[in-house]
C-alpha cells in the first residue's frame, strides 16, 4: 500500500540529459550577469552522444555521462564569485560568469572559446577580425579551466589571439609553462615536472625499481610519460611497460585497449608498481575490469584521480591493492561546505547543470547512497527513462553529504584560488578606473596584472612564478579501508622546492615503512660486497649479483661497480664490504725462522770465540804457526764475527741506518776475509811451487799487508760511493695485496751487484791458488780445505742470484741472511775446523819434530817426481833414448833432484816462522 502511494505521488518524465544545441544560449551550462563576466570551461558531462565512428555534420551533439565531481567543480567556481560579490573586494562591481560544458571534447571547448573572444554586446554571435585587438572588448574578460591539459592547450592557443588571462585550475602538463607557447596561460596548481620528479622520489624512496606506466593518448600522457621518463632515470628506476590508453571515452577501441594492458600487467609478475595517469573515467573502467581478473599491485595515483569519490565507491575496490597519490594542497572548505548545504535553495533557472543533478537525484531517490553515483550516471546517458519526485527541495535535503562526500578538497581549493587571484588582479586594475563599464579594460591589461598579483586565501599569500604556475606543493594520500569503506588518507606533504617529504607523525611513517616492504624489481636486490651485473642491454635494472672482486668493496644495496680500494695502504677480499688496512709486515725479531737464523749467527759467534781461544792457548804450536799466524787468524776471525754479527741488521724493522749498515758491513768484513785468506794462499803456492819463474813472480807479488789493505780498500771504495750516490733506503713495498713489506731498497742494484761481484772475483783467485797447492802434506792440507770452501762460497751465492731475484715478501732478507751464513760457514769450518781437531784431537803430530818429518817425507817425494819430469822433458828435447845412462849423467841429475827437495824445505821452514836451524844441524841441511 505504501508503494502504491509512493507511486501516485510520482510521474514518469522522460529526460534527456542534454538538450542538443539550437541557440547559442542553448550552448551555456550555467550563467549570472554582472559587471566583469568570467568565463569557465568544466567537463560536466563524459562524452558527445554520436551517431557512428565519427562526426559527419558540424554540429554540436548533446552529452551524456553526468560526472557529479566536475559538477562540484562548477559550483565551486560559482561560490567564489559569489563570495567575492558579497566582500569588500570589489566595492560596487559585480562578477559574473558564463560556464560552458566542454563535455571532454576539445571540438566543444574551442566552440565555447569563439564565444568567448566574440565581441561584446554585439547583435550578433560573431568574432571580429583585426589585425590589432589592443582596443577590442569581447564577452568575457577572462576564462577560467579547463580541467584537463588536451582541451586547455587548445584553447589557450585560440585565446591568445586577444591576450586573454586563462587560469587553469587543473592543467598540468609541463609545455604549458612555455611563455612564448602560451603566454596568456596561468594555472594554481604546480606543474606536472613537479609530479613526475615527487613521484621518482617516492618511488626510489620505496626500493622499486621495475614499474609500469599507463597513459592516455594525447599531449598530457604523452608528455607525462616523457617527464616520467626521464625523471625515473636519473633516480636508476626502468620501466617495465609502457601502456598508452585512448584519450576519449567516445573512442570504441577503449575497451579493448583495457583488457591488453591488464593483460601486459599480468604477464609482468614481477611489475607490482604502476603509476597511472588517466583520467577517472579510464580508471574507472580500469580498475573495474582489475578487480574481475584479481589484480593486486600498488597504484600511484596522479592528481587527475587520487582523491576521485567516483573511484574509491567502486566495489571491492580494494582488491586492486595499495593505492598511493598525489594530490593538490588542500584549503579551508568550511565555507564550500556550507554552500553545498543550502545547495536547494540556490536558483537553477540559468544553471542546467544544477537542474540536471536536482532531475537526477529524484530519479534516484530511492537508491540507497553507496549506489547513488552509479545509478545518476545511468540516467544521465540518455537512453532511460526514470521517475522523478515532485519534491526537488525533499531530494537535496534527504541527500545533503552526497555531494560532499565527492568533494575533492584539492581541486575545489585550486579553483577558488584561479578565482580570488582574478578577483585581487581585477581590484588592483580598477582602482583607477570605472569597471561598471565593461569597456574599462581590456583582457591584455588584466594580464599584465594578473602576473604579478599577490593575493591570500586563509591566511597564506599566493602569486604566480614566472611561468605563470602557482607551486603550492602536493599532498601525498594512501587509500585505506575504513569501516569497510576505502578512505583517501592524507600520508605527507611534498616540498617542492627541496624535493622532501614532510612527515609528520609516526602512524605515516610506518605506513611508509608497509610500501617499502613490498617488492618490485627486475632483479633481487644485491647485497654490499656485491655488484650489478647488467643481462638486459635496454634495462639497467635487470642485472645478476657477482661479488666484488678482491681489492674492491661494496659497502650498499645494488651498487653498479664495486669501489676500489686503496691499493697501497688498504685491502679487502673478494665479496667484501669495507676496505681493511694492510698490515705493516717485516723480519720481525720474534718471527720463527727469525730466531732460527739468530740462533745460528750467534752459534757462528761462540763458533768464532771458541776458535780464537784455542788459538791462543796453542800459540806456539806448528799447526797455529803454520795458519799464518796469530795476527792473521785474529783478523780472519775478526771478520767472521762481524759476517755473523751483520745478519742481525737483516732483522727486525727497517730503518734508514740499518739498511745502510747491513750490505757495507757484510761486503767490507767478507772481503777482508777473503783477502786474508788470499794471502795465505798466494803463500803456499809459493812455499811448494818449484818452477823458478813463477816463484819468482810470486815472490814479487806476495806482499801480505798491502795486498790485504788494497783489496780491502777497493771494496771500501765501492761501499762509499754506493751510499754517497744510491744508499739503501727504507722502502713500502705495496705490491702484495693484503700487507706492506717494509723493506731495504737497494738504492742501486748495480753498486749491489758490483759489490758481490767483487768479492767473488777474490774468492775465484783464491780458489785457483789454493786449488794448486792442494797435494800438501795430510797434517799441512790447508789448501785443499780453502779449495773447499771457496767451493761452497761460491755455490750458495751462485744459488742465490736466482732465488733473490724471484722472491718477494718480508723473508727476502732472509734469503740473504741464509747465503751470508752458510758461505761463512763453510769458509770457517774448512779454514779452521781441521786445524782445532789437530789441535785437540791430534796431539803427537802438533809437534816441531813430527811437523818437520812430514815435510822433509813430503819434500824429497816431490823432489823425486820433480827430477823424474826434468829427465824425461830433456830426453824429448833431444830426440835421444837414454838405455844405459853413465854414471855421470845419473848423479847430475840425482844432484838436481836434492838440491829442488832443499829448497822446498827450506821453504817450509820459512813458512813455519822457525829457525830450522835450530832443531837440525847445519851438517844435515848440507848433507841434504
Amino acid at each position: 500500500m505504501a508503494l502504491l502511494i509512493i507511486l501516485i505521488t510520482c510521474f514518469v518524465i522522460i529526460l534527456e540529459t542534454s538538450q542538443p544545441c539550437q541557440t547559442p544560449d542553448d550552448f551555456v551550462a550555467a550563467t549570472s550577469p554582472g559587471h566583469i563576466i568570467i568565463g569557465g570551461l568544466f567537463a560536466i558531462h563524459e562524452k558527445m552522444l554520436s551517431s557512428g565512428d565519427y562526426p559527419r555534420r558540424p554540429q554540436i551533439q548533446k552529452c551524456v555521462g553526468f560526472e557529479i565531481s566536475i559538477f562540484l567543480q562548477t559550483l565551486a567556481m560559482i561560490h567564489s564569485i559569489e563570495m567575492i560579490n558579497n566582500s569588500t573586494l570589489l566595492s560596487g562591481v559585480k562578477l559574473g560568469y558564463e560556464i560552458y560544458d566542454t563535455c571532454t571534447e576539445v571540438t566543444v571547448a574551442m566552440a565555447a572559446a569563439l564565444r568567448f573572444l566574440s565581441k561584446f554586446n554585439c547583435s550578433r554571435e560573431t568574432v571580429v577580425f583585426q589585425c590589432n585587438y589592443s582596443s577590442y572588448t569581447p564577452r568575457v574578460k577572462a576564462v577560467i579551466g579547463a580541467g584537463y591539459s588536451e582541451i586547455t592547450m587548445a584553447v589557450s592557443r585560440m585565446l591568445n589571439l586577444q591576450l586573454m588571462p586563462q587560469v587553469s585550475y587543473e592543467s598540468t602538463a609541463e609545455i604549458l609553462s612555455d611563455k612564448i607557447r602560451f603566454p596568456s596561460f596561468l594555472r594554481t596548481v604546480p606543474s606536472d615536472f613537479y609530479q613526475t620528479k615527487a613521484m621518482a622520489h617516492l618511488i626510489q624512496k620505496s626500493g622499486w625499481n621495475w614499474i609500469g606506466i599507463i597513459t592516455t593518448d594525447d599531449d598530457y600522457g604523452r608528455l607525462a610519460l616523457n617527464a616520467f621518463a626521464i625523471q625515473t632515470a636519473e633516480k636508476n628506476v626502468c620501466i617495465a611497460f609502457k601502456e598508452v590508453l585512448p584519450a576519449f571515452f567516445s573512442d570504441n577501441t577503449i575497451d579493448v585497449r583495457i583488457n591488453q594492458t591488464l593483460e601486459k600487467i599480468i604477464a609482468e609478475a614481477q611489475v607490482n608498481v604502476i603509476v597511472v595517469f588517466l583520467r577517472q573515467f579510464h580508471v574507472f573502467s580500469l580498475f573495474s575490469k582489475a578487480i574481475e581478473r584479481n589484480v593486486n599491485k600498488i597504484w600511484i595515483a596522479s592528481d587527475n584521480w587520487s582523491t576521485a569519490t567516483k573511484i574509491t565507491t567502486i566495489p571491492n575496490v580494494k582488491k586492486i591493492g595499495k593505492v598511493v597519490g598525489f594530490a593538490f594542497r588542500r584549503g579551508n572548505m568550511s565555507s564550500f561546505h556550507s554552500f553545498l548545504q543550502n545547495l536547494h535553495v540556490f536558483p537553477s533557472d540559468n544553471n542546467k547543470p544544477l537542474h540536471e543533478y536536482a532531475m537526477l537525484l529524484s530519479a534516484c531517490a530511492y537508491v540507497k547512497d553507496s549506489d547513488l553515483s552509479q545509478c545518476i550516471f545511468n540516467h544521465s546517458q540518455g537512453t532511460l527513462a526514470y521517475k522523478a519526485n515532485k519534491d526537488i527541495e525533499t531530494n537535496f535535503l534527504l541527500r545533503n553529504d552526497f555531494l560532499w562526500d565527492y568533494t575533492e578538497p584539492g581541486l575545489i581549493h585550486s579553483i577558488q584560488l584561479a578565482v580570488f587571484a582574478l578577483g585581487y588582479a581585477i581590484r588592483d586594475l580598477c582602482q583607477a578606473r570605472d569597471c561598471q563599464n565593461p569597456n574599462a579594460f581590456q583582457p591584455w591589461e588584466l594580464l599584465d596584472v594578473l602576473k604579478n598579483v599577490t593575493f591570500t586565501d586563509g591566511g597564506n599569500s599566493f602569486h604566480f612564478d614566472a611561468h605563470g604556475d602557482l607551486n603550492t606543493g602536493y599532498d601525498v594520500v594512501l587509500w585505506k579501508e575504513i569501516n569497510d569503506h576505502v578512505t583517501v588518507t592524507k600520508m605527507a606533504e611534498y616540498d617542492l622546492q627541496n624535493d622532501v617529504f614532510i612527515i609528520t607523525d609516526q602512524e605515516t611513517k610506518n605506513e611508509f615503512k608497509i610500501l617499502q616492504q613490498i617488492q618490485s624489481k627486475c632483479s633481487l636486490e644485491c647485497s654490499p660486497g656485491q655488484m650489478k651485473k647488467t643481462t638486459r642491454s635496454q634495462h639497467i635494472c635487470c642485472y645478476e649479483c657477482v661479488n666484488c672482486p678482491e681489492n674492491h668493496y661494496s659497502n650498499q644495496t645494488d651498487m653498479d661497480h664495486c669501489l676500489l680500494c686503496n691499493n697501497e695502504t688498504h685491502w679487502a677480499p673478494v665479496r667484501s664490504t669495507m676496505c681493511f688496512e694492510k698490515e705493516v709486515e717485516y723480519l720481525n725479531w720474534n718471527d720463527s725462522l727469525a730466531i732460527l737464523l739468530l740462533a745460528l749467527s750467534l752459534l757462528g759467534i761462540l763458533f768464532v770465540l771458541a776458535i780464537g781461544i784455542i788459538f791462543t792457548r796453542n800459540l806456539n804450536t806448528p799447526v797455529v804457526k803454520s795458519s799464518g799466524g796469530l795476527m792473521v787468524c785474529y783478523v780472519i776471525l775478526l771478520c767472521h764475527f762481524l759476517n755473523f754479527a751483520s745478519t742481525g741488521f737483516f732483522i727486525g724493522e727497517p730503518q734508514d741506518f740499518t739498511c745502510k749498515t747491513r750490505q757495507t758491513l757484510f761486503g767490507v768484513s767478507f772481503t777482508l776475509c777473503i783477502s786474508c785468506i788470499l794471502m795465505k794462499s798466494l803463500k803456499i803456492l809459493l812455499a811448494f811451487s818449484f818452477d823458478p819463474k813463477l816463484q819468482n813472480f810470486l815472490r814479487c807479488l806476495y806482499k801480505p799487508i798491502p795486498i790485504i789493505f788494497t783489496c780491502t780498500g777497493i771494496q771500501v771504495v765501492i761501499c762509499t760511493l754506493w751510499l754517497i750516490f744510491a744508499a739503501p733506503e727504507v722502502e713500502e713495498n705495496v705490491s702484495l695485496p693484503r700487507v706492506i713489506i717494509l723493506e731495504c731498497e737497494e738504492g742501486s742494484i748495480l753498486a749491489f751487484g758490483t759489490m758481490l761481484g767483487y768479492i767473488a772475483i777474490l774468492a775465484f783467485i783464491c780458489f785457483i791458488c789454493a786449488f794448486k797447492g792442494r797435494k800438501l802434506p795430510e797434517n799441512y792440507n790447508e789448501a785443499k780445505f780453502i779449495t773447499f770452501g771457496m767451493l761452497i762460497y761460491f755455490i750458495a751465492w751462485i744459488t742465490f742470484i736466482p732465488i733473490y731475484a724471484t722472491t718477494f715478501g718480508k723473508y727476502l732478507p732472509a734469503v740473504e741472511i741464509i747465503v751470508i751464513l752458510i758461505s761463512n760457514y763453510g769458509i770457517l769450518c774448512c779454514t779452521f775446523f781441521p786445524k782445532c781437531y789437530v789441535i785437540i784431537c791430534k796431539q803427537e803430530t802438533n809437534t816441531k819434530s813430527a811437523f818437520l818429518k812430514t815435510i822433509y817425507s813430503y819434500s824429497s817425494h816431490s823432489a823425486d817426481n820433480l827430477a823424474m819430469s826434468h829427465a824425461s822433458l830433456d830426453s824429448t828435447n833431444s830426440n835421444v833414448t837414454v838405455t844405459n845412462p853413465s854414471s855421470s849423467g845419473k848423479s847430475a841429475t840425482w844432484q838436481k833432484s836434492k838440491d829442488l827437495q832443499a829448497q822446498a824445505f827450506a821453504h817450509l821452514c820459512r813458512e813455519n816462522a822457525t829457525s830450522v836451524s835450530k832443531t837440525l844441524p847445519r851438517k844435515r841441511i848440507s848433507s841434504i
